[in-house]
């Protein structure tokens, strides 16, 4: 199985809806708090080359923020980057 991670602050509705996405996907994945955290940030903005929030790690390759997971989900790409076997 993937190993999933999302990083998020507190008080984010992109990232309540990046996390409602995979939980309702079924997969495990670990949610990493980022509130505060300035060198957990630099190092995301160093990773990603982006300052915003949620991102989100497969096997450590970063596959978006919340939109593009989104995006992911609609194009039926996502189940195959999370791991999901097709039904």
């Amino acid at each position: 199985m993937a190993k999933i991670q999302i990083y998020t602050p507190d008080y984010c509705g992109y990232c309540t809806r990046a996390v409602r996405l995979l939980t309702h996907k079924g997969v495990a994945f670990e949610q990493i708090d980022a509130s505060n955290n300035w060198e957990l940030r630099d190092w995301l903005v160093e990773k990603t080359g982006r300052m915003t929030l949620p991102q989100i790690f497969v096997d450590g390759v970063r596959i978006g923020d919340c939109d593009e997971i989104h995006a992911l989900d609609r194009a039926g790409k996502l189940d195959a980057l999370l791991g999901i076997a097709a039904a």
